[in-house]
């Protein structure tokens, strides 16, 4: 595929570029990523404390847009060979840029070679499993991890005499449409990320396949599967909620979270990573609780998934440049670091000192929303169905499968006419990304 054309002569015109400067020189490290608001002010404050507690590398943080933005970036720079040191991907995005050979460097390889020290079983293992090899060897740096759950609107509830958060899809649904009674009578509930929540969480949280080789963990030749009775089910609920406003469709990202702060749509189900903004604006007492799950199907709830993002590092650059990453990222899998970046942003913490120390000071009697990811992702062990996904194309599949459902929400198709055909047209899209990936 044409991210593989990583050109010889680019990568020792970078070379001589560095080789050329003076031997005093700070070394640059550009750090491309996707984060806006309070999350832009982490990252800016974690490249100025490493700049300013050594005095050999300049981590220089630069915005690009949103994931798929900073992905498209980081592609053509590949191609035009300027690549950054350090690209921020999202998650789903993982497939592509691990078919990306020689385009980028291992972490596990990065920090063998830099003499860092460096155990992924101190990571863990439901964030790093998402982002390693089967063999446990860390391909890209997990840095803001995040996963659905279920923002509510206390003081709603209270307004509706709801007297227990739902734990249930059935228990959402009556809620939802008490709360609408209550005045809240555009929204009962709604949802961002609508794939991410209503496919691939839902699947992977009643163990069911969202496709077949381990939900493509385990081979680019993976099939989609997301049209069987759950999934069909789920929508089908969807469609009949929106008719009267019960559930609102709130857009295939995460533009509609306003509606949650702004007490529009009482229940709201989108990434926990949502915490900076709901603590800054909501008026109203508010947690996050784990998704709901149809108690019917055996075995349920099962583990969520992770969502967030990674730091790849990029191909091409030389040993010196390398030891400066590499140093950056024992800087950021500090403890004290780790806690910090969880309780300033909401992201989990990804190493175990990191959760446990949080637990230790009592951060989640305080605050225990923010433990809600965690325990939604280590609920089980995890099985094939739940360990993650890791499909090509993923950016333009998510698209597509939004299509579909807005087809089925608008009354143009059924629910099941619209995820058999999201599955057909995505099984044309991975067959493609899979001639490319795997010649």
């Amino acid at each position: 595929m044409a991210l593989r054309q990583f050109g010889a002569a680019a990568a020792l015109a970078v070379t001589l570029a560095f080789g050329a400067s003076p031997a005093f020189a700070v070394t640059e490290i550009q750090w491309w990523h996707a984060m806006t608001g309070a999350n832009n002010d982490v990252i800016v404050k974690l490249a100025s404390d490493f700049n300013t507690a050594q005095s050999d590398y300049k981590v220089i943080p630069t915005y690009k847009g949103g994931y798929a933005d900073t992905m498209n970036a980081g592609i053509a720079a590949f191609r035009a060979g300027n690549a950054p040191h350090i690209m921020q991907v999202f998650e789903v995005g993982t497939a592509t840029m691990m078919a990306a050979t020689g385009a980028v460097k291992p972490v596990y390889k990065l920090m063998a070679d830099a003499g860092e020290k460096f155990d992924p079983k101190n990571y863990l293992p439901a964030i790093t499993g998402y982002y390693s090899t089967s063999k446990g060897e860390m391909l890209s740096f997990p840095f803001n991890s995040s996963s659905t759950v279920m923002w509510v609107n206390l003081d709603a509830l209270k307004k509706a005499n709801i007297t227990e958060i739902p734990k249930t899809w059935p228990q959402v649904f009556d809620d939802a449409k008490k709360l609408k009674a209550a005045g809240y009578s555009t929204c009962g509930f709604s949802g961002s990320w609508v794939t991410w929540v209503n496919l691939e969480q839902l699947s992977a949280w009643h163990n069911v396949p969202l496709a077949s080789k381990a939900n493509g963990l385990d081979g680019f030749d993976t099939v989609l599967e997301f049209n069987g009775p759950l999934q069909v089910k789920h929508l089908e609920n969807l469609v009949e909620l929106q008719k009267d406003k019960t559930y609102d469709y709130a857009g295939r990202t995460n533009t509609g979270e306003g509606r949650f702060t702004s007490g529009e749509c009482p229940i709201y189900l989108t990434s926990s990573a949502f915490f900076g903004h709901v603590k800054a604006q909501a008026k109203f007492n508010f947690t996050a609780a784990p998704m709901p799950y149809y108690p019917d199907t055996k075995g349920a709830p099962q583990n969520s998934i992770i969502g967030g993002a990674s730091l790849w590092i990029m191909g091409g650059k030389s040993p010196e440049e390398y030891k400066g990453v590499a140093k950056f990222l024992t800087f950021l899998s500090d403890t004290d670091r780790q806690v910090w970046i969880h309780k300033a942003s909401g992201y989990l913490p990804i190493t175990k000192a990191a959760y446990a120390k949080a637990k230790e000071e009592g951060f989640y009697k305080e605050q225990p929303y923010l433990e809600t990811p965690l325990l939604e992702l280590t609920n089980k062990e995890p099985t094939e169905n739940s360990r993650g996904l890791r499909l090509g194309n993923m950016v333009q599949l998510r698209d597509m499968w939004s299509e579909e459902i807005e087809q089925a929400l608008a009354g143009k198709k059924t629910a099941k006419q619209a995820l058999d055909s999201a599955v057909e047209r995505g099984n044309t899209m991975l067959r493609q990304f899979e001639k490319a990936a795997v010649r």
